[in-house]
């Protein structure tokens, strides 16, 4: 959960920031838990309020041999702007008073309580990663998914499957200069927290109660600097069986498309059960590609190429086959 690299900081390295007493840092460790993207993210405060403006390169300058006695014309690189826009996921958690009362500590039995709420978090957050596409869901911000489209676009590798049984597997170079999260400019990190104190709550058939509410906000963008740090090695059959030995070969592809995978902190995400494949593979027979450990601090860990693997219960294994993009 440390920082990646010297300057890029996680969602972690905020929240110990944030909040030396701890609660927020308490909720990240949380999040942590059940989402593994948290641990890489790269985080960065946008530069716009509601959004993130930046300058990506399209072209570089033209440079020129030259002789003695000869000059060189002058060139530029062709940029665009583009503004990547913010999502804000909020919700209310409310809690018994008097279930505070019986247990004697407020402040651990609310963020127990609260554990299945921020996990919804999680998962809304996780999903929208991958798949969020504002033209379909103006209110949220724009995923892999949709940047990635075809399975003949820039970085994207064909498995070959068909059907409405497929899945994908990122490959994700983190970092300032590559892909990483923001927030809103002069907002905090991450997932935030509001104690809103007692209030008069109402149950199901109209009476009255008194709770304990928290308000919870997490607004986050993703913004893709340079999309040549990430590869989508997309159909990929779940009914075939065949992997992980033949996936292992457009894995080898995807790094290819990486142009420096030093330039920021490569991770490789896939569903829940191609994940459970490599890691059986993995310790039936670890090799220079693919290996296994069990560290005492940092759990087992799966790596391809030295890169680890990360488990995300939001990537589909019913992605209908991507095809060619449209003439």
């Amino acid at each position: 959960m440390g920082t990646v690299g010297n300057h890029n900081l996680t969602l972690a390295d905020h929240a110990r920031r944030l909040d030396p007493g701890g609660k927020v840092d308490k909720i990240v460790e949380v999040l942590n838990e059940t989402n593994e993207i948290i641990q890489d993210m790269v985080i960065k405060e946008g530069n716009l309020p509601t959004g993130n403006l930046v300058t990506i390169r399209t072209g570089l300058p033209a440079v020129t041999w030259r002789k003695l006695n000869y000059g060189v014309a002058p060139s530029k690189s062709a940029t665009i702007q583009v503004t990547d826009a913010l999502g804000l996921l909020e919700g209310y958690s409310d809690v018994d008073k008097r279930l505070a009362v019986i247990n004697g500590n407020e402040g651990e039995l609310r963020l127990s309580e609260d554990r299945a709420f921020l996990e919804s978090f999680n998962q809304e957050m996780a999903e929208t990663l991958f798949y969020g596409d504002t033209g379909i869901h103006p209110e949220r911000f724009l995923g892999l998914a949709p940047r990635y489209p075809y399975k003949d676009s820039p970085n994207v590798i064909d498995a070959g499957g068909s059907g409405s049984d497929c899945a994908s597997i990122w490959l994700v170079v983190w970092g300032e200069n590559s892909l990483y999260g923001f927030f809103g400019k002069g907002s905090k990190a991450g997932l935030t927290h509001e104690d809103k104190g007692q209030v008069t709550l109402l149950d199901g058939a109209g009476g009255q109660y008194e709770g304990l509410r928290s308000h919870y906000v997490w607004e986050l963008g993703l913004t893709v600097k340079d999309w040549r740090y990430a590869a989508r090695i997309c159909n990929v059959d779940m009914g075939s069986g065949s992997f992980p030995s033949t996936i292992m070969d457009h894995m080898i592809r995807a790094l290819a498309k990486i142009p420096s995978l030093k330039s920021g902190k490569p991770t490789w995400y896939m569903n829940p059960d191609l994940k459970a494949s490599f890691d059986v593979q993995a310790r039936k027979e670890s090799n220079r590609q693919l290996t296994y450990t069990d560290d005492p601090f940092s759990g087992p860990t799966t790596k391809f190429n030295g890169i680890p693997i990360r488990r995300c219960e939001q990537l589909l294994i019913t992605e209908t086959a991507l095809g060619a993009t449209p003439s």
